[in-house]
């Protein structure tokens, strides 16, 4: 039998080579995506990228309790089908469709999405989890890094078959949105007193980020 605690220790203890790791492999995927030739390819691993992500944030999260487990799952479910109301409506977010780059979807809307917002969520409380400072402050702040990364993200995803927009400019409600479901999002894991003090997490966080970033300044 598969002992995942004993997996999780290993992966743990070799903290410094999955943060290298994940710097080579998110560079060779800019490097992957910019070039022309091997571009649909690698727009294809991104559901795999993501998966790998969450993988290892998941390996060193403290304890998987049935709350936290409970907790994850409602947010998995919620975000996914306030994107499928959202794709299906163009209420939500503003008119956007889903491309073929996050993989397989139900009614439009990739299955993976939940699990996006699921790691974005934890990872910005994991960094403000790091910072003493009033609760209100973590939930806002972790709100803020979110719409920050979005801002960022929204740029890139329609160039790497994420999803895009009907309309040139991106509607105002789609950050406000982004921003709201932070707070609510981040609010329940406070609020239930969910752990996300996590070791890897922040880097996660950040290598996706500058992922993202470099791919703005190198796609065209």
């Amino acid at each position: 039998m598969i002992n995942l605690k004993q997996i999780a220790a290993t992966i743990q203890s070799h903290f410094i080579y999955v943060v290298f790791f994940l710097v080579v492999f998110y560079t060779v995927g800019v490097l992957g995506l910019t070039l022309s030739a091997s571009q649909p390819f690698f727009i294809r691993l991104t559901p795999f990228a993501l998966l790998l992500s969450s993988f290892f944030v998941a390996f060193f999260h403290a304890t998987f309790s049935k709350t936290t487990v409970l907790i994850f799952l409602l947010i998995y479910v919620l975000s996914f089908f306030i994107e499928l109301i959202g794709v299906q409506t163009g209420i939500i977010f503003g008119e956007y469709n889903y491309g073929h780059g996050l993989g397989i979807k139900v009614a439009n809307t990739p299955l993976i999405i939940g699990l996006n917002w699921l790691l974005l969520v934890y990872t910005s409380n994991a960094i403000m989890q790091q910072i003493n400072c009033h609760p209100l402050i973590k939930v806002t702040g972790a709100a803020s890094l979110l719409l920050l990364y979005d801002i960022l993200l929204e740029q890139v995803a329609p160039k790497i078959a994420m999803w895009s927009f009907s309309t040139a400019n991106i509607p105002l409600q789609n950050y406000l949105v982004w921003f709201v479901l932070g707070l609510f999002f981040s609010a329940l894991l406070h609020l239930f007193r969910i752990n996300t003090k996590n070791k890897i997490a922040p880097y996660v966080f950040v290598i996706q980020a500058v992922f993202f970033l470099l791919l703005l300044l190198t796609l065209n």
